[in-house]
């Protein structure tokens, strides 16, 4: 009977592959398993040994509550004040054809009020302003209007009202304005007005 040799034993200890892929065969490559993500283990002497507590998460609003307010950009659109009105619908049609959402669009008037501000108000200003808190379409409003907040994008239309009414709303539209504030009007007018109070 023959010889069979002592099969040598691999211990754990022993760095290495633990098969010989045959001649000419190549050993596959080990593919990790999908599932969740051990989590990190705490290397500090005496500390108890397990994962590490993820950080408490804080919703978005409140972050951006805490975080410091960006000045937002401002572009103006010459306009007489007679033709502000088509300037902003021709900004709003635009803003809204390049992705932004119409919850995102807030139009404030200086001197009458955009038309459909008008006929919405017909109906009551209730039903009014539940459309501004519903915040799902482009809102108009007065720029004295208070109750107005915030939105991404605001859109000033300087159709009227004096230098002095106008002064106290380009202010408050930038405060109002997250990332973009647009305002229609006279060039000469809205720079004087800028450059003395915002």
């Amino acid at each position: 009977m023959p010889l069979i040799p002592e099969e040598p034993q691999i211990h754990e200890s022993v760095p290495g592959p633990r098969a010989v892929p045959a001649a000419g065969r190549t050993a596959p490559t080990p593919r990790p398993v999908p599932g969740p993500r051990p989590a990190p283990m705490r290397s500090a002497p005496g500390a108890p040994r397990g994962p590490v507590p993820a950080p408490p998460r804080r919703a978005a609003r409140e972050a951006a509550v805490d975080a410091p307010a960006a000045t937002p950009q401002i572009q103006l659109i010459p306009a007489s004040p007679e033709g502000a009105l088509d300037a902003a619908d021709e900004a709003v049609d635009l803003l809204l054809d390049s992705g932004r959402a119409p919850g995102e669009v807030l139009v404030l008037t200086t001197g009458d009020p955009h038309p459909w501000a008008a006929h919405e108000l017909s109906f009551g200003e209730a039903s009014y302003w539940a459309q501004h808190d519903a915040g799902d379409d482009v809102f108009y409003a007065a720029a004295d209007a208070d109750r107005a907040l915030a939105r991404p994008v605001v859109v000033v239309v300087v159709n009227g009202g004096t230098d002095a009414a106008v002064a106290r709303s380009l202010p408050s539209a930038m405060a109002r304005a997250g990332a973009l504030l647009i305002v229609c009007g006279d060039p000469q007018r809205v720079n004087a007005l800028l450059a003395a109070g915002v």
